[in-house]
């Protein structure tokens, strides 16, 4: 870990440490990878059993808890029987108190270019051991992870590697873990595991509920959620910062909207006093304060809704996210733009979950004219919104169009199926590549021209040799050109993991 990690580490622990006397109960949670999970949470909260907000993950087990009716959803047979049944078993796994382990062995033929909230490697080869620890008012999970053939250059990480503590209802933590926010399946506009987490000191709510002051009750349960994370050296600004904040309610049943920002700011050679963090988080920026080289951030800024609701025996949700890369009047302008829509089904004595979904990062593209390059680019911070190469956001990058149609089936015996096809423009307006790529040994997965491009994605997950085992294929219609180099269309692979 790079001396500046462990500074911001350290620090952060030391914070940690005042906590302890007045922390009521460590804080683990459910992140994203995960789809049976999310399935099971969706369709609870769409049927209104479960009264929490379900599109920021990682899911805190605390919101879980004091939103669930069980009663309610135990009464609703069949339909929420196999939800409930997997929350209980990966509430006990993963959230009782004491030590366990997850050893986990994946190998790839070749990285997929595509990635949604499902996850997979992001290296050829992976090993790594999570250990973690929770007791009464700590969390901790330590992840060495080695990495075979990386595309970052970096063989050794702690990927997955946190310490939280609880103050009164309040998680205060330190690491390296995955986020997704937003309500999409395949993609999300601002923050999703597509890149590797970002080492960064957060806060955020145990339990998502309602005020208790009757004048804001209306906002129903909400949850708010920020981190200062430290980005890596090898970009055009070494050692930038990267900010992230977001607000969830839930207004009414079913009813998710989220409000977010982040923003990169500091780095060699740029301000990071307090009037400059502020400047940005007004959205005091985009030139306002002279040229370009006066902004004191890269922003961005969104807003997704997700309304979720019964229908019949299952559930039915529909969602929308708007992205802007700057702002005007107060409001994200340069806008991207993501629609879909998702549903439950149960045939065969198995529960499905469908989805389908567009997403369109050619800002101003979809209401407008186009601007090609703008999204997740920036004139100051020439790395653009990345970190070891990867897009903190969607892996489609910026001015593409997609539309994924996707589908799960989970077996009643746990085993799962996983299909999705999508079709993508990428590169749309054949802009070339914005982005400063200072370090030629990370590999920078943007492309380089306009190409359509169609992708089906199979994934199967089953017991096997006493542990779990996901395997997996990504195939493309042709070869991907990206700034790191052509990219084969074919891509099969494995993840074994051991709980113990």
């Amino acid at each position: 870990m790079p001396l500046k990690h462990r500074t911001l580490v350290g620090g952060a622990v030391a914070c940690l440490a005042l906590l302890s006397a007045t922390a009521v109960t460590a804080a683990p949670w459910f992140g994203p990878g995960d789809p049976r999970m999310r399935h099971a949470l969706q369709k609870l909260a769409d049927r209104g059993h479960l009264d929490t907000t379900v599109t920021t993950w990682p899911i805190m087990v605390g919101s879980i808890d004091a939103g669930l009716d069980r009663n309610r959803a135990s009464q609703d047979g069949t339909s929420a029987a196999q939800a409930l049944a997997y929350l209980r078993f990966e509430q006990e796994a993963q959230a009782s108190p004491g030590f366990r382990a997850t050893f986990t062995l994946s190998g790839t033929t070749e990285t997929p270019y595509l990635r949604g909230f499902e996850g997979g490697p992001r290296e050829s080869g992976e090993a790594s051991l999570l250990m973690e620890w929770q007791g009464h008012a700590w969390a901790l999970g330590l992840s060495p992870t080695y990495a075979a053939n990386p595309q970052d250059n970096e063989d050794w990480r702690f990927d997955g590697s946190y310490l939280a503590a609880t103050a009164s209802n309040w998680v205060f933590g330190v690491g390296a873990i995955d986020r997704w926010w937003g309500p999409g399946w395949q993609s999300s506009l601002m923050l999703s595991n597509n890149a590797r987490p970002v080492p960064a000191v957060w806060v955020n709510r145990r339990a998502a509920m309602a005020p208790e002051h009757p004048w804001l009750q209306w906002v129903g349960p909400w949850q708010l959620t920020t981190f200062l994370g430290q980005l890596e050296d090898e970009r055009h600004i070494e050692d930038a910062k990267l900010f992230g904040i977001r607000l969830t309610l839930r207004p009414i049943e079913g009813l998710d909207i989220g409000l977010t920002r982040t923003f990169q700011i500091g780095g060699e050679g740029r301000p990071e006093n307090s009037r400059t963090f502020w400047d940005a988080l007004i959205g005091r920026d985009n030139g306002q304060q002279g040229g370009p080289e006066d902004d004191p951030s890269n922003q961005l800024g969104s807003i997704d809704i997700r309304y979720g609701f019964g229908i019949g025996q299952q559930s039915l949700g529909l969602y929308a996210q708007m992205m802007g890369e700057d702002e005007a009047g107060g409001f994200p302008a340069r806008k991207s733009w993501l629609f879909g829509l998702d549903a439950t089904s149960q045939f065969g004595g198995s529960d499905q979950q469908w989805y389908l979904e567009h997403a369109n990062t050619l800002a101003d593209d979809m209401f407008g004219s186009a601007m090609p390059n703008i999204s997740y680019e920036h004139s100051v911070y020439r790395s653009g919104y990345r970190y070891y190469g990867r897009n903190l956001a969607t892996s489609l990058e910026g001015d593409a169009r997609a539309t994924t149609l996707g589908f799960f089936n989970f077996f009643p015996d746990g085993r799962n199926l996983g299909l999705s096809l999508t079709y993508a423009e990428l590169n749309a307006e054949n802009a070339g590549v914005r982005a400063s790529i200072p370090d030629d040994r990370v590999s920078y997965r943007i492309p380089v021209s306009a190409q359509t491009r169609s992708f089906a994605t199979l994934s199967y997950g089953l017991p096997a040799y006493g542990g779990w085992l996901d395997v997996y294929a990504q195939v493309a219609d042709k070869k991907i050109d990206l700034a790191s180099g052509r990219q084969d269309p074919t891509s099969l692979g494995a993840t074994w993991r051991y709980r113990f």
